[in-house]
């Protein structure tokens, strides 16, 4: 059995740098970076209060990031 790798060396789809996010004092997302590459499947796991769904509402605009 073969395995087949979808990632490309091409330009990432997604590319975030230095995201951050805060609600007030509370930092939420810190200094966050991320890519992408077309075809690429990507989990994000964690614990409640973690930030992924803030950081899923950043990168689609549906929350304006802080910084980043």
């Amino acid at each position: 059995m073969t395995s087949t790798s979808s990632t490309s060396t091409s330009t990432p789809e997604i590319h975030v740098r230095d995201l951050h996010k805060s609600f007030g004092d509370n930092d939420v997302l810190r200094g966050i970076d991320l890519e992408i590459g077309q075809g690429e499947v990507v989990c994000v796991i964690g614990p409640s209060g973690s930030g992924k769904s803030t950081l899923l509402r950043c990168v689609n605009l549906l929350e304006e990031p802080t910084k980043g």
